[in-house]
């Protein structure tokens, strides 16, 4: 199984993504870690990235995932375009949608400071967020309580899907 994990900056894609690879004994990637430099000096700089600027990011993401029997790698995604960019290199590919309520989010970006996302981000994050169609292998996964409890639902979910 190939999973992204997906959802708004803070959601707790790259904590839960970690988690979940290491419940199943896949290998787990950020895929912040694929942004080019470009990429992470806009955002550090408060600004919203442009489809141009996430395309050769999305498309690494895609190989990534290719590249692995099993994996899990955290990615925003937010749109279904995005979705449908990764999903055109590893078709396969599931997409497991973090949510919470717009507060908690913005309460976890407060708790980690010195993040390259600033909080500021939030709001164009969330106007961007497309959730997951009917058509789309995927599931929406609540982050209310602590990782291994997100983790149990998300491992469940996908183990019944």
């Amino acid at each position: 199984m190939r999973i992204v994990v997906m959802g708004v900056s803070g959601s707790g894609k790259s904590t839960v993504g970690a988690a979940l690879a290491a419940r199943l004994g896949a290998p787990f990637r950020d895929g912040d870690d694929l942004h080019p430099q470009a990429n992470i000096a806009k955002m550090s700089a408060g600004v919203p990235l442009t489809d141009e600027d996430r395309w050769p990011w999305l498309d690494l993401v895609g190989t990534w995932l290719t590249e692995q029997p099993t994996g899990v790698i955290a990615c925003s995604a937010l749109r279904r375009v995005y979705r449908d960019r990764i999903r055109a290199q590893a078709p396969d590919a599931v997409m497991l949608h973090l949510v919470a309520p717009d507060e908690t989010i913005a309460r976890r970006q407060a708790d980690r400071p010195g993040h390259f996302m600033p909080a500021s981000l939030l709001d164009s994050q969330l106007a961007l967020l497309e959730p997951l169609e009917a058509d789309e292998q995927g599931i929406a996964v609540d982050v209310s309580g602590s990782v291994e409890e997100i983790v149990e639902r998300a491992y469940e979910a996908l183990r019944t899907r």
